[in-house]
C-alpha cells in the first residue's frame, strides 16, 4: 500500500509527466537526427571517400561457408566498424544539438532572472526575492546609521 501511495505522489507531482514528455520528444528527436546523419551527412561523406557506404564497412573475421546447394553452413563473423562510425556521428550531432539548446535555455533563464532587465518578464518569485533583498539591505543601512 505504501508503494502505491508513493507512486501516486510521484505521478501527481508531475515528474512522471515531465519524464514521459521528455522521452516522447527524445524519440522524435532521435528520428530527426537519424535522417540527418543517414540522408544528409553520410552521402556527401561517401562521395569524398570514393562512394564508400559506411553502413557496409566491416572487418571480416570469418567468411560465411556455404554448401554446394547454396545453403549457409556457418554465418559470417564480422566487426561492423561502419555502423559504429555512424552511431558515433549520431551521438556527436545529438550532443552538439543538446549543448546548443541548453546553452540557449540557460541564456533565456539568466535573462529572465535579471530583475533590472526590462525586456524580459521576470518571474514573480525572483521579483519578490529581489525586492526582499533590497528591503533587507535598506534595513541594515538604517540600523547601522542608528548605532
Amino acid at each position: 500500500m505504501k508503494l502505491f501511495k508513493e507512486f501516486k505522489e510521484f505521478a501527481v507531482k508531475g515528474n512522471m509527466m515531465d519524464m514521459a514528455i521528455g522521452i516522447i520528444i527524445g524519440a522524435a528527436f532521435n528520428k530527426v537526427i537519424d535522417v540527418l546523419v543517414k540522408k544528409v551527412m553520410l552521402p556527401p561523406l561517401s562521395l569524398l571517400t570514393d562512394g564508400v557506404n559506411f553502413q557496409n564497412k566491416r572487418i571480416i573475421l570469418q567468411e560465411a561457408s556455404k554448401a554446394l546447394d547454396g545453403t549457409v553452413i556457418t554465418e559470417e563473423v564480422a566487426i561492423g566498424y561502419g555502423a559504429l562510425a555512424e552511431a558515433f556521428l549520431d551521438f556527436m550531432i545529438i550532443g552538439l544539438t543538446v549543448f546548443i539548446v541548453v546553452k540557449f535555455m540557460n541564456r533565456l533563464k539568466k535573462k529572465a532572472q535579471d530583475t533590472k532587465d526590462t525586456t524580459v518578464v521576470t518571474p514573480k518569485d525572483i521579483e519578490l526575492l529581489s525586492r526582499l533583498t533590497e528591503l533587507m539591505e535598506e534595513q541594515n543601512t538604517i540600523l547601522k546609521a542608528e548605532n
